[in-house]
Order: C-alpha cells, then sequence, then structure tokens
C-alpha cells in the first residue's frame, strides 16, 4: 500500500524558511508525480506545485512563484518542499499527495505557523 509521510512543520517567524520532508514508501512510485498542496484555516484545500498530467508542465500557484521549490531524491523515495521568505500568508496545514495535480493518495499533512 502506497503511504507518504510528511514532516517538517514548524513555527517561523516571517522571511524565514523551512523544509518540509515527504517519505514515499509502499507499492513502487513514480516520485516525480507527487505533488504538494496546502490547506490554510478556514480555506479551500490547493495545489502549490505539482505536475500537470495533461501536458506534463509544472503547475506553480502564484502565490508561491519564486518562494517554494520542489526537490527529489530517488535513492531515498523522498521529495522536498523547501519554503523561503515565508508570509504570515503561508499559514497552513501542508501535504504531499501523488499523482500530478489530482491525487487520491495524501499523507496526513504537516504544519506550517509563519507569525510576527
Amino acid at each position: 500500500q502506497l503511504q507518504l509521510v510528511e514532516s517538517g512543520g514548524d513555527s517561523v517567524q516571517p522571511g524565514g524558511s523551512l523544509r518540509l520532508t515527504c517519505a514515499v514508501s509502499g507499492i513502487p512510485s513514480d516520485i516525480y508525480v507527487v505533488g504538494w498542496f496546502r490547506q490554510a484555516p478556514g480555506k479551500e484545500r490547493e495545489g502549490i506545485i505539482c505536475i500537470n498530467s495533461r501536458d506534463g508542465d509544472i503547475y506553480y500557484a502564484d502565490s508561491v512563484k519564486g518562494r517554494f521549490t520542489v526537490a527529489r531524491d530517488n535513492a531515498k523515495n523522498t521529495v522536498y518542499l523547501q519554503m523561503n521568505a515565508l508570509k504570515p500568508e503561508d499559514t497552513a496545514d501542508y501535504y504531499c499527495a501523488t499523482p500530478y495535480c489530482d491525487p487520491d493518495t495524501w499523507g496526513q499533512g504537516t504544519r506550517v505557523t509563519v507569525w510576527s
């Protein structure tokens, strides 16, 4: 059974950085199609960086362009979300999920709080 486990959430000040980790285990899977999503308090869950299944392009939410990036370690079956220049509006529960931008398998989430 495919499992995704996020870690690395924390409380940080505006302008700070965090790196979230998504460990993928279970049945063999292509970690390239693992994406990152978030749900802010009182808002719907949104995709922030994921692969579009129709054309293979990488989707970046406008709110994170230039600040967030994804890296993958195939040997460790791990996907990372590097978040820089964090803002209070980045406060949310962050999830990794697969496949593509329309996932059906989700991790349990990790909380990021950006406070001033």
